[in-house]
């Protein structure tokens, strides 16, 4: 204990242990087995302060805002992609000044906007085939070496992966197209060690009660990161993009360092002892871990579409400036951040997932086609923004966090210690491979048809994903109508 940090050594009170649904039945680790209830558990005793000690406060803080960070240098790239996308073609210069042609391939990678948004496009999607790739990989690693000397590499990594792409190449004037696409490989295998290891983490420290809207609040990590990179991006574009670049990989190279020192993976840690379960009924839903991967397959497509493509399609289809683009973006992530942590919070009221999923998943199509005829109007388009981020972005944070938690702890339960990370890399690796083809799709049907039929392969995947899930949904709801039936009964 000695060792510890000081701020580990003065906690508020102690945790109290963690508990795993298993249909019907709730298995509570040093506590009696309990029917399903209708109000989760962490809501009835105590507040939050009481049911959770310091060192779960700190846990949570520093997994977020280590996430957040992964997320803002990601998001910095897809804010300046306008002033990439002009620095790599010839409308940078005056078109009325003949330069050699050695000067101007020198300096330019293509001969039009199109082709460098289409290369544009190929990153996204060599990046997240890397990060899904990667996240295969990191899960298992994550489940064998200590999560935090994993996530604190990949986030110093990363952060110095990032400053080459955009910083150094555009000081030394280097623009090669063999060289980004390495740079953005690598940077995806870094970026994958991120999420496995905070939701294991995270999973080690809070358990089934409550996970819901403590794991929706939590999963808000990824747009408040998006919203960091948008501020840190349009506050210094104005001096070019490789500052945005340079700034943002800074804060998350610091950012790991803080990782490193003073983050606990597991309560193991503090001295507190492993904790022993007692398993009444034991049935781990295999079929729900196939339908909600494909499912978030689809949904990731999306969701990454809007976080790859908003402020280019801000700018493109509008003619707003790029910075204001970037600021307007942000209320997609907060109507996600809201969505989250609300259907979260829904979905522990109801102990079941997939009913809250399918019907913000219905009304997202309403949303989508809603917000693809958005008027010319700033405040109208964050409105509807805001409101497509809650139906799309809630969802995805559910399915990559609290479902994930779900399941990984269901494998942990049949007798696999090491499944918690590698459950949450195989979810977020199946729904990155959807994401990544989408990526190139998107930049493809915009090119060929427009951005009306970019919104609707949008509203094509999203009913791909509620169809996923139907079997889901039909099991759950006749589930929750059973045992209201059970409850009339014995009343």
């Amino acid at each position: 204990m000695d060792r510890l940090p000081w701020w580990w050594r003065s906690g508020w009170g102690e945790a109290d242990g963690f508990g795993v649904d298993f249909g019907d039945f709730k298995v509570k680790v040093g506590r009696k087995v309990r029917k399903n209830m209708a109000w989760p558990d962490i809501f009835q005793r105590g507040t939050l302060l009481s049911r959770f000690s310091h060192h779960h406060v700190v846990v949570f803080l520093l997994t977020f805002f280590s996430y957040s960070l992964l997320h803002a240098s990601r998001k910095t790239f897809s804010n300046v992609k306008v002033s990439i996308s002009k620095q790599w073609t010839p409308s940078a210069f005056n078109k009325s000044i003949e330069l050699p042609v050695e000067i101007w391939s020198s300096n330019h990678l293509f001969p039009s906007a199109e082709e460098a948004t289409l290369f544009l496009g190929t990153l996204d999607t060599i990046f997240l085939f890397s990060y899904a790739v990667g996240l295969f990989i990191s899960g298992i690693v994550g489940d064998r070496l200590n999560l935090r000397w994993v996530l604190s590499f990949g986030m110093c990594s990363s952060a110095l992966v990032v400053f080459v792409f955009g910083t150094l190449t555009e000081w030394l004037r280097f623009y090669n197209k063999g060289l980004y696409c390495c740079l953005w490989i690598v940077n995806g295998l870094l970026q994958s060690t991120g999420w496995p290891c905070v939701v294991a983490v995270m999973g080690n420290w809070f358990g089934k009660a409550g996970r819901g809207v403590v794991f929706g609040l939590w999963s808000a990590c990824a747009s408040v990161g998006n919203i960091l990179g948008a501020c840190l991006a349009s506050s210094v574009l104005q001096y070019g993009y490789e500052y945005a670049f340079l700034v943002t990989a800074a804060v998350q190279f610091a950012g790991g360092i803080i990782i490193f020192f003073g983050l606990l993976v597991s309560p193991e840690e503090i001295g507190e002892k492993k904790l022993s379960l007692l398993i009444m009924e034991l049935q781990v839903d295999r079929e729900g871990f196939g339908m909600y991967s494909l499912a978030y397959a689809c949904l990731k497509l999306v969701n990454y579409s809007f976080f790859f493509w908003l402020p280019f399609y801000l700018s493109n289809n509008f003619g707003w400036k790029e910075a204001e683009a970037d600021k307007l973006s942000i209320w997609y992530d907060v109507g996600g951040i809201i969505g989250g942590t609300l259907q979260g919070f829904i979905s522990d009221v109801l102990q079941k997932r997939a009913p809250v999923l399918a019907l913000s998943l219905l009304l997202a199509v309403g949303s989508l086609v809603g917000y693809s005829r958005s008027p010319d109007d700033k405040s109208i388009n964050a409105l509807l923004m805001a409101v497509t981020g809650f139906f799309i972005g809630g969802p995805s944070n559910m399915i990559s966090s609290a479902i994930s938690a779900d399941l990984g702890r269901q494998e942990l339960i049949q007798g696999s210690s090491e499944a918690l990370a590698t459950v949450t890399g195989i979810v977020d690796g199946t729904g990155s491979i959807g994401a990544a083809v989408g990526q190139y799709l998107v930049s493809l049907i915009q090119d060929n048809l427009g951005w009306i039929w970019v919104f609707y392969f949008f509203i094509l995947m999203t009913s791909c994903t509620v169809l996923f899930i139907s079997p889901l949904i039909v099991r759950e709801i006749g589930s929750l109508l059973q045992r209201r039936q059970a409850r009339i009964l014995s009343e």
